[in-house]
Order: C-alpha cells, then sequence, then structure tokens
C-alpha cells in the first residue's frame, strides 16, 4: 500500500507541517521556547516528600518520557503545551504540576482542569486524588448528568482543586458556585478534543472569568493548528514540549487488518474472532451510537456476552458498565470515539476497530489503550473497499505498516 496515494487521500503531510509552522513563526517571532531538560528519576525533580510518596504508591518507578520533560516546567509556574500519545503519562504530568504548588492550608480552588467528556474527567480526578493521597488534596469532579446541587454543596464545602467538562464548570462558574478568585492553574487536556467538539467558545468564556495571572498548560496527544491557535491568546510565552508526529509511535501494539469485502461481512468476522476476544479485555470501537447498539443486539442474540456505552445513556449507566469493564467482570466492550479517551483500563490488550476511525487522529487514541507504558497490545482493523485510503492515510500519518492478520491471533495476546 506504499508509494502512491490512492485519490482524494485526506491527509496531507505536507500541508499540516507548513500550515503548523506558519503558525509557530507568525509575527515574525518564536511564539514558543522548547523545553529540553531531562530528568530521568522522580527524585530529580525537586518535588514534596509527601508527593513523592504519592507518586510511588501509585505504581510508578520510572518517569516516562513526557514525564522526564513535563513536570518540572510546570511545577516551575510555566505555560506549558505539551503533546504526547494517550497512554504516555500526560494526567500524572499536569496532576504532580499541579499538586506541588498547591497552598494546602488554603481550602479554595487554586487549579481548574477541563477535559472533554465525563469519564475523562473523572479519570484524572481519581489519579488527581491518588497521586495527592499523603498530601490531604481535596479534588471534585464537576461533570455533566449529576446533580447540580451535589456540586454546589461539596464546592462550599471546600476543594483544592477542581476537573470538569466545559458546559458544567461554567454554568458553577456562572453561579458563582465555583469562585474563580484563587485559580492559579488552569489546565486543558485533551484540547484537540475540545476544539473538535465545539468547547472553543465556553473554553474562551471560561477563561475571561479567571484571575489574569492564571498559569495555562495545554495537553493533548495531537496539536492541530486550531488548538495552537487558541492558546496564542491564553499563553504567555509557553514552553513547547513536543514529541513529534513521526515520533508518535503505537510501540509495542501489533497493528494487522482484516480484509472484509462488504460491510455485512463484518459480524460474521467477529463472531469468528469472539473466542480469542473472551480470553482477555477487549474494546470494539464503530464510529456511531445507533451501531453501538445495533451490534450489541447482534452478538448478544448470538450469546456472546458483551457490554456497551456511548454518550445517549445516562451518566449513571455509563459509569455502572465502565465498572463492570474495569474489574474484569464484562470482557468485551463496543463504545463509540468519545469514549475512547476516558477508558483508562490497564488490562485491555485487544482494540478491534470494528470501523474505521473517520479522522486519522483518532486512530492513536483507540489503540492508545492498549499496551499503556509499554504493555503489548495488539489492534486489529476491519477494512471494506471504501476503506482502503483511510488505512492508507493512518499508515502515512503514523509511519506504520498494518499487516494482514495472520491465522494464529491467539498466539499474540
Amino acid at each position: 500500500m506504499a508509494g502512491l496515494a490512492p485519490e482524494g487521500s485526506q491527509f496531507d503531510a505536507r500541508q499540516y507541517d507548513s500550515k503548523m509552522n506558519d503558525l509557530l513563526t507568525a509575527d515574525g517571532q518564536d511564539f514558543f521556547t522548547s523545553y529540553d531538560e531531562v530528568y530521568d528519576s522522580f527524585d530529580a525533580m525537586g518535588l514534596q516528600e509527601n508527593l513523592l510518596r504519592g507518586i510511588y504508591a501509585y505504581g510508578f518507578e520510572k518517569p516516562s518520557a513526557i514525564q522526564q520533560r513535563g513536570i518540572v516546567p510546570f511545577c516551575k509556574g510555566l505555560d506549558v503545551i505539551q503533546q504526547a500519545q494517550s497512554g504516555t503519562g500526560k494526567t500524572a504530568t499536569f496532576c504532580s504540576g499541579i499538586l506541588q504548588q498547591l497552598d494546602y492550608g488554603l481550602v479554595e480552588c487554586q487549579a481548574l482542569v477541563l477535559a472533554p467528556t465525563r469519564e475523562l474527567a473523572q479519570q484524572i480526578e481519581k489519579v488527581m486524588r491518588a497521586l495527592g493521597d499523603y498530601l490531604g488534596v481535596k479534588v471534585h469532579a464537576c461533570v455533566g448528568g449529576t446533580i447540580v446541587r451535589e456540586d454546589q454543596r461539596i464546592l462550599s464545602s471546600g476543594v483544592h482543586v477542581v476537573v470538569g467538562t466545559p458546559g458544567r464548570v461554567f454554568d458553577l462558574l456562572r453561579r458563582q458556585s465555583l469562585r474563580p478568585d484563587y485559580i492559579k492553574m488552569f489546565v486543558l487536556d485533551e484540547a484537540d478534543e475540545m476544539l473538535s467538539r465545539g468547547f472553543k467558545d465556553q473554553i474562551y468564556d471560561i477563561f475571561q472569568l479567571l484571575p489574569s495571572k492564571v498559569q495555562v498548560g495545554v495537553f493533548s496527544a495531537t496539536m492541530p493548528p486550531e488548538a495552537l491557535e487558541i492558546t496564542r491568546k491564553f499563553m504567555n510565552k509557553p514552553v513547547r514540549i513536543l514529541v513529534k508526529r513521526d515520533e508518535l509511535t503505537l510501540e509495542g501494539i501489533k497493528q494487522f487488518y482484516v480484509n472484509v469485502d462488504k460491510e455485512e461481512w463484518k459480524l460474521e468476522t467477529l463472531c469468528d474472532l469472539y473466542e480469542t476476544l473472551a480470553i482477555t479485555q477487549s474494546v470494539i470501537f464503530v464510529n456511531t451510537r445507533r451501531k453501538v447498539d445495533w451490534l450489541t443486539d447482534k452478538m448478544r442474540s448470538r450469546d456472546h456476552t458483551v457490554s456497551a456505552t456511548h454518550g445517549d445513556m445516562d451518566q449513571n449507566t455509563r459509569d455502572i458498565i465502565m465498572r463492570e469493564f474495569r474489574s474484569g467482570s464484562s470482557r468485551v466492550l463496543i463504545t463509540t470515539d468519545l469514549l475512547a479517551r476516558g477508558i483508562d483500563v490497564q488490562q485491555v490488550s485487544l482494540v478491534i476497530n470494528y470501523d474505521l476511525p473517520t479522522q486519522p487522529e483518532n486512530y492513536l487514541h483507540r489503540i492508545g489503550r492498549s499496551g499503556r507504558f509499554g504493555r503489548k497490545g495488539v489492534a486489529i482493523n476491519f477494512v471494506t473497499k471504501d476503506d482502503d485510503r483511510m488505512l492508507f492515510d493512518i499508515q502515512k500519518f503514523y509511519n506504520v505498516v498494518v499487516e494482514e492478520l495472520p491465522s494464529n491471533v491467539a498466539d499474540l495476546l
């Protein structure tokens, strides 16, 4: 498949790179400074003793590439733009930076973290709480689909950090239930995703309500030019810590495709693979909510056990399903891209793209879930005639070769 791009290929690497360069050197001056100091151990970073205890208790031993470069500049109070793939430890990077700088004697909201989905916000809240366990940090996640009064009650009793989705956070700021006066750190996680979901105006409105001297951190797996544009408005001489696109490798994750000539044949193919799926924990991605429901019904009618989750379900249901999946009591999860970034399941070792993603970037978020922190994983892509172009784009975007699935798939897991 290498060589000439198929007709009408969507992704143009040169155009992407030149648009990035224009943006980075606009106004004739470099907007970013880059930061290259690397710390090989958490001990070398000058962190508080109780934060270090939390980091080690959480199970981290050696910092990942983004942590080696990203924690210290954030702790120094610099504005940062940090780009690294999903599953490389971005969350712990900004959580550590926030926890290091909080004044624990002051029970006021001092840090605000925004994330694109409720699941991701709750995931961040968990990590923040775990890492800050010995510091006595008070964290609360403010997300849609829950009772506002409950958020108001918890906020009025006092927290150090709020993690939330833009809609709910803006609502609470507007009602003055969340007071911005002491907020000194503002983090946008998965900034690319927030922009593509149309949160741009809300993020802007929230920023207007924050103190003018706030430190800003932008974290993202991909940095589309739009994401950089928004950072120019918010940030003051930010430090850019970048894992370049061609280094956004999917190392340790074996990637395969299965040719299914017609859409109708995907179901049979999936059922053939089911025995293999159920050995390990696996996530199956489809592109629409309706298809999640359809596929779930089809699999269940053939007596295959599967769980499913998507954005139309109410929050409570989503929480229960994710809990079951995390605990391992359900082993196969069918879902959409909405949840790709909120699923932090340590044991997932197989991802199936029943539908290829509509954007090359989302491929990373889906399969970057398996093999986290160097664990091994397998991704299997179902490819119809119409998908050749997208598979080509994905291979070009990530500089990978996706091979045809061998018959001994079970041995790979």
